[in-house]
């Protein structure tokens, strides 16, 4: 894939006219690969958040008659090198990709907003490229959007000396994230698209992102459903929390105010976050641009015009015990634990939760993942059925449980995402069955065409509280209670405390 390559302004009027899409902020030329046309790199802001825009709210699109090359894939956001090299602050683009087939027909769109613990990941990497979703489904357009991470995008400044001027800067990523949408549902009819039919997509902190977005104030005309894995709105700090991790990472880098750190370059505020506050900036509670109670705005019908898709996987955390070896887990999971959960619960609800952590649990680091799994993940993903429901909303609900072969990560965080992006070469381990597959695959995107990815997949309800269940070869609805996701009287303390 492409990398450190710039699009530029076509200034010699020599580009192929049948590629190029004219919007509001300009006309933009894409590049052709079999029967499907992508648009890399167009920007959804009118200026990039660089200089003295960092950490301001990203500014509007103004029309442009200038043309411009759409050829490759924008810089992510600044985070750590080693994920992504191809970086910088100027992020803020997004990526279309759609079949030359039927045109003049308004297909429905997919919009992807990417995970990564929203302090890591971009839309610059081969997993994302979405021409094997449009070659397989030619009556759909795809997107994928970028948004500012970590200290640049999620980092409470207000209560600084000088911090009255960033007032936004700890919710920064969701509301990239709600520009690009506007870009959508501004400019994609120009491609072939519904803006009437948009679906927004995420897994990880893209689906806490995407089940965030129906909170903020404005965004619902923007899209009609939601697709999340593995992530709910409890993916949030506090505005007590965000505080205190934002004075720690001030402290890090000893500054006392907003203009001391911008004399700091971008990566040199990473590095000061790898330090101080390692998954600790999330999206705040900050009652302005989302609700100090998300799940009670839920519960109230906030998006009862909205239909999602959404749900977990068995062994959520194991990606974690994996990736960062079982020892740096067990040291992580341990602070974690002391800081977050001990001074909430009562002796008898940590003995409870203890447990049910240890049931059937073989290595010693799996009743602290299973705990983990569920109230980062698995819990989350029930509430929010439930939540759904009691507000008179559509929920169709999944529980995945494909293990690969690899012997910790079993069906972690993760693992379906190359199966719903047709890109069967990242999955860990053995391949999966294709068959298998593509039946789920296609359940995402018939969702996405009419808001029911099956006819033998239920609705949650408050009473069956059915759940459609993903195994290899047996795709099948069971009973919550059937399959063990989650026992109300055992977790349900998780819940209460970690989701508030």
């Amino acid at each position: 894939m492409e990398q450190n390559m710039e699009n530029k302004k076509i200034t010699d009027g020599n580009y192929n006219k049948s590629l190029a899409v004219k919007c509001i902020n300009g006309t933009f030329v894409g590049t052709k690969a079999e029967n499907i046309i992508s648009f890399k790199g167009i920007p959804f802001v009118g200026q990039q958040p660089v200089g003295n825009l960092r950490w301001k709210a990203p500014v509007d699109v103004t029309p442009d008659d200038g043309v411009y090359e759409a050829y490759y894939f924008p810089k992510a956001s600044c985070q750590d090198k080693s994920v992504i090299p191809y970086q910088g602050e100027d992020c803020l683009y997004l990526n279309v990709w759609r079949s030359d087939d039927e045109p003049g027909k308004k297909k429905p769109v997919m919009v992807w907003i990417h995970g990564g613990a929203f302090a890591a990941g971009g839309t610059n990497i081969e997993l994302f490229d979405c021409a094997n979703l449009a070659k397989e489904n030619p009556d759909v357009i795809f997107v994928t959007v970028q948004y500012r991470l970590g200290p640049l995008g999620f980092l409470h400044l207000s209560h600084l000396p000088d911090g009255k001027d960033y007032p936004d800067s700890q919710n920064l990523g969701l509301l990239d994230q709600n520009m690009a949408l506007k870009w959508v549902h501004e400019n994609i009819a120009a491609f072939g698209g519904d803006p009437g039919n948009v679906t927004i997509w995420g897994e990880s902190a893209g689906a806490g992102s995407v089940t965030m977005q129906p909170l903020i104030k404005g965004s619902q005309q923007y899209f009609k459903k939601v697709i999340a894995q593995s992530g709910a709105p409890c993916q949030t700090n506090s505005r007590e929390e965000a505080i205190e991790a934002a004075n720690d990472f001030i402290e890090a880098l000893g500054c006392k105010t907003v203009a001391d750190m911008m004399k700091f370059s971008a990566d040199e505020l990473i590095a000061a976050a790898a330090e101080s506050v390692t998954l600790r900036l999330f999206p705040e509670r900050d009652g302005r641009i989302l609700p100090l109670e998300p799940w009670k705005e839920y519960e109230n019908g906030v998006a009862k015009d909205i239909t999602f898709l959404q749900g977990c996987n068995k062994d959520e955390m194991n990606c974690f015990v994996a990736d960062w070896q079982v020892e740096n887990f067990k040291v992580w999971a341990a602070d974690r634990k002391t800081k977050k959960y001990a001074h909430l619960l009562s002796d008898e609800e940590k003995a409870k939760i203890e447990s049910y952590c240890k049931e059937g649990a073989v290595e010693d680091w799996e009743p602290d993942s299973r705990l983990f799994s569920h109230s980062w993940f698995i819990d989350g993903s029930i509430k929010l059925a439930e939540s759904q429901a009691i507000g008179g909303g559509k929920s169709y609900t999944y529980f995945y449980r494909v293990e690969s072969s690899d012997p910790i990560r079993k069906s972690a965080h993760f693992e379906e995402v190359p199966i719903v992006f047709a890109h069967p070469e990242f999955v860990d381990g053995r391949p999966y069955d294709p068959a298998f597959s593509k039946a789920m695959r296609q359940m995402w995107v018939q969702f996405a065409r009419t808001g029911c990815p099956s006819p033998e997949w239920p609705l949650y309800d408050l009473k069956d509280k059915k759940v459609m269940v993903f195994d290899e070869f047996d795709i099948h609805s069971a009973k919550e209670s059937e399959v063990k996701i989650v026992d109300w009287e055992k977790t349900y303390f998780l819940t209460k405390y970690y989701m508030l």
